[in-house]
């Protein structure tokens, strides 16, 4: 579909672009020595010099966009804290700190909540298991929220008295995509893109109504996590063997570009799994 396609349609192409501030982590000790997800196979090989190179890939990506990048220190041990995303959830100053579902990661949870608090936000406690924007993604004035695999349903009332948004519960169903960065990427302040069958028939019908004019994507795409994307509003960096989602969203006006995850995905992880955005700073270190 072309831009005068669009217009006639009654849809609305992508805005302008927004100045980004994120966080990540250098994927310095990255590997997969246990299995928290389906994605996860600890006898497969693990290439750590070239996760960095992919990641530092990413990063250059974002500083080319023109978005600030801060990075917090990679610790040892921790080979599952390049997926900044989980690190917390950050909003008009204020971040909600993470509680991790399984014992592997929970040592990253004070990390990012130390750094967060150094760099001048205002740090909530988490009072129930949350994994931060793995399953909770601002849009417009709503925060969507997953549930089904790692953040549990009772961190969603907390999360409203946090930041005093209303939170849209959003149900998983596949384990394979296991958090709501997996199967939806927010594109901008009114649009998404989803796998349908990721969610239940109750989640669905709400995001229908929430999100008429949604790009739909395929099973094919979701398999290589292109929802795992990051947007600007205009540009979406999203994994580079989404093809065909990438076709979608340049239908739409969006700028796309594609960028090579894989060794990060043999962990489930894709651009926003290692993308934490920083919004509304207050305060710099």
């Amino acid at each position: 579909m072309t831009l005068d396609a669009i217009a006639t349609s009654g849809r609305t192409p992508a805005g302008p672009p927004r100045n980004r501030h994120y966080l990540m982590c250098r994927p310095t000790y990255f590997t997969v020595e246990y299995a928290i997800n389906p994605w996860m196979d600890p006898a497969a090989p693990i290439d750590t010099a070239l996760a960095l190179r992919q990641w530092e890939t990413l990063r250059q990506t974002y500083l080319d966009l023109g978005h600030t990048v801060d990075e917090i220190e990679p610790l040892p041990g921790l080979p599952d804290m390049v997926f900044a995303a989980n690190g917390a959830t950050v909003l008009d100053g204020r971040a909600l700190a993470v509680q991790f579902r399984d014992p592997e990661r929970a040592d990253e949870a004070p990390a990012y909540a130390g750094w967060l608090d150094r760099a001048g936000f205002e740090v909530h406690e988490a009072k129930h298991v949350n994994e931060g924007e793995g399953d909770i993604l601002p849009v417009g004035g709503l925060l969507l929220a997953g549930t089904g695999f790692r953040t549990s349903h009772a961190a969603h009332a907390h999360l409203q008295e946090v930041f005093g948004r209303p939170v849209i519960t959003l149900q998983l169903v596949d384990p394979r995509f296991y958090h709501l960065d997996t199967a939806l990427c927010v594109l901008d302040d009114t649009t998404v893109a989803y796998l349908p069958v990721a969610f239940s028939p109750g989640s669905r019908a709400v995001l229908r109504r929430l999100f008429p004019d949604a790009v739909l994507a395929t099973m094919a795409d979701a398999e290589v996590l292109g929802l795992n994307a990051v947007s600007d509003g205009r540009h979406v960096v999203l994994p580079a063997q989404a093809t065909g989602l990438s076709a979608a969203l340049r239908e739409r006006g969006y700028d796309t570009i594609g960028v090579d995850l894989s060794e990060l995905r043999k962990a489930g992880g894709g651009p926003k799994c290692c993308t934490l955005v920083l919004r509304e700073r207050e305060a710099t270190k």
